[in-house]
């Protein structure tokens, strides 16, 4: 695989422990006080969104249940609706701050055969898509472009859900709902 230039990343890709003093980084990431730090944008009663550390797209999202669990059948009726609404608020959002042509929204089902990285807590990703935002990069050379840091992403989202309607932003920085 070739290699693009990402200098932002080199603090993640060098640190000696993967978060050694965590379980479970969508339980414990939204509980910290430094939202921005964490990348956690928004939460309601029952769901959060985060960025994803390693995005597909600038913008790429997680909308993420508080409960801790990978099946989907153990959520009741709140929690289904609020991961439901949390998502509508993100496509909001990213809508808001990007203005992309469409989305890729999706799970990674059934454990790690079905190719996820964190299989134990359910999670939507939510990928703003443009026209031809694929280019011949993954195709030829197995090389992605991400054309925005993560921290500038992060701005440019939380803005977006501040300024929803009824949204407060808490101490910590995350925009609730």
């Amino acid at each position: 695989m070739d290699q693009v230039f990402a200098p932002w990343r080199i603090e993640w890709v060098e640190r000696d422990d993967k978060n050694p003093d965590v379980d479970c980084v969508f339980c414990e990431f939204p509980e910290r006080e430094d939202a921005r730090s964490n990348l956690v944008l928004a939460r309601n009663g029952d769901a959060v969104v985060m960025l994803n550390n390693y995005p597909y797209n600038p913008g790429h999202a997680m909308v993420i249940p508080d409960a801790h669990g990978g099946d989907w059948r153990a959520l009741d009726d709140d929690q289904l609706l609020a991961h439901a609404r949390l998502k509508q608020r993100t496509i909001d959002a990213m809508d808001a701050a990007f203005a992309p042509d469409g989305y890729n929204a999706g799970e990674n089902l059934g454990g790690s055969a079905a190719g996820g990285s964190i299989d134990d807590h359910l999670h939507t990703h939510v990928v703003p898509r443009w026209t031809g935002d694929t280019n011949f990069m993954p195709v030829l050379s197995d090389t992605t472009v991400i054309v925005e840091a993560v921290t500038d992403t992060y701005d440019r989202l939380h803005d977006a859900f501040s300024d929803q309607d009824d949204a407060t932003v808490a101490d910590s920085g995350v925009v609730e709902f």
